[in-house]
């Protein structure tokens, strides 16, 4: 009767302890062996490194440290703009005030006869040259073999001195005789030829460069008192003195 106490109280005892242990596991206990923890040093397969973060560029096209800004490729290569460059500055030439006088060389003159005003001669002067010229002040314009050329209307001055770009042209009137008219006082006689020679810008009085010498429109008559308007920019400038 004591055996069976006593093993009942054994069998008993045994009982609980397997249940004590059954419950610690299951309160977080150390896990079984058939689970082992994984490695934190290690991190999945399905898992991208946190290390750089995307800039949303592609690495390749990132310039390196040592790649100058204007670089276009990954090899290095420098960039080409496709805008255009800055237009080349003018020189100075280009803005330079135009002091060089018209001369024969670089300039044409034709004399033409007109209806109106009577007696007079209409000088045109055009630029053949191939720069910018002045036309200075008034032409020396001599009759035949004249030694002196005719006097100059003073009223006819222009505001400014007339420049001429190349293919430009200016006007000068030839008023034939003065107030004597037919006096023969005033020596009229029959002109053939007309010189015409520049004058400098320097206002010294004598002329410049080489002249030309025209044939004189047929039935040209002129005397004494001959005068010449300066160089004008229009026509009808000239034709009103």
């Amino acid at each position: 009767m004591g055996f069976t106490t006593r093993a009942t109280t054994t069998a008993a005892t045994a009982l609980l302890a397997a249940l004590s242990l059954t419950a610690c596991q299951g309160d977080g206990g150390e896990p079984a062996a058939s689970a082992p923890k994984p490695s934190a040093a290690t991190p999945s397969t399905g898992q991208s490194p946190a290390a750089t973060p995307s800039t949303g560029q592609d690495p390749a096209a990132r310039p390196s440290a040592g790649q100058p800004s204007g670089a276009s490729s990954a090899y290095g290569s420098p960039g080409r703009s496709s805008k255009p460059g800055p237009k080349p500055t003018a020189g100075p030439e280009d803005h330079a005030p135009v002091t060089t006088p018209c001369t024969g060389a670089t300039a044409k003159v034709v004399a033409s006869k007109v209806t109106r005003p009577v007696n007079h001669l209409l000088l045109t002067v055009t630029n053949t040259g191939s720069r910018a010229c002045n036309a200075y002040g008034a032409p020396f314009v001599g009759f035949d073999d004249a030694q002196a050329p005719i006097g100059v209307v003073d009223a006819s001055r222009p505001q400014a001195v007339v420049s001429l770009s190349p293919g430009a042209s200016a006007y000068a009137s030839v008023l034939l005789s003065g107030e004597r008219g037919g006096d023969p006082g005033a020596h009229g006689r029959t002109v053939r030829q007309v010189s015409v020679h520049f004058a400098p810008g320097d206002g010294s009085g004598g002329s410049v460069g080489s002249g030309t010498t025209l044939a004189a429109p047929g039935g040209t008559y002129a005397d004494d008192d001959a005068r010449v308007t300066f160089w004008q920019r229009e026509m009808d400038q000239a034709l009103t003195f």
